[in-house]
């Protein structure tokens, strides 16, 4: 069994996956637009080149997203967590992602990791940066 989180968007999923990929030193294994599938030629016009689904591979994990088709809500009440062995790596991360975001704690050493920090990107997704000097 494997967890993914799946992020949804209003327009922005595109541009933020490309700069997560950036960011994450990952590799977008898919990405497919509303019109692009079949059927799309029904959907309504400003949803043609929305994403319906991408998928970015970094390490072992994927973290997916959409655009919401409709009703698109500020994400509340989660993080996507990201874990580095590095506390250099945690720092241009938390940098990276923070960039026209908003920080809620600072990256920092702090009793249980020499780096962690939390905030919120500029496209509203909230993140936490950990380094964690045991992962593989």
């Amino acid at each position: 069994m494997r967890v993914n989180a799946n992020l949804s968007f209003d327009g922005k999923c595109e541009e933020a996956f490309k700069f997560y990929e950036k960011v994450l030193g990952g590799k977008i294994a898919s990405m497919f637009t509303y019109g692009g599938m079949p059927g799309g030629e029904h959907m309504p016009s400003h949803m043609t080149n929305r994403v319906m689904h991408v998928a970015l591979q970094v390490g072992d994990t994927v973290l997916m997203g959409s655009d919401a088709p409709m009703g698109y809500q500020t994400p509340k009440g989660f993080s996507v967590s990201v874990h580095t062995k590095a506390p250099e790596e945690a720092d241009r991360v938390f940098a990276a992602l923070a960039e026209g975001g908003a920080v809620i704690m600072p990256i920092a050493e702090t009793a249980w990791t020499p780096r962690f920090g939390m905030l919120t990107d500029r496209f509203g997704t909230p993140w936490m940066v950990n380094c964690d000097p045991t992962i593989p």
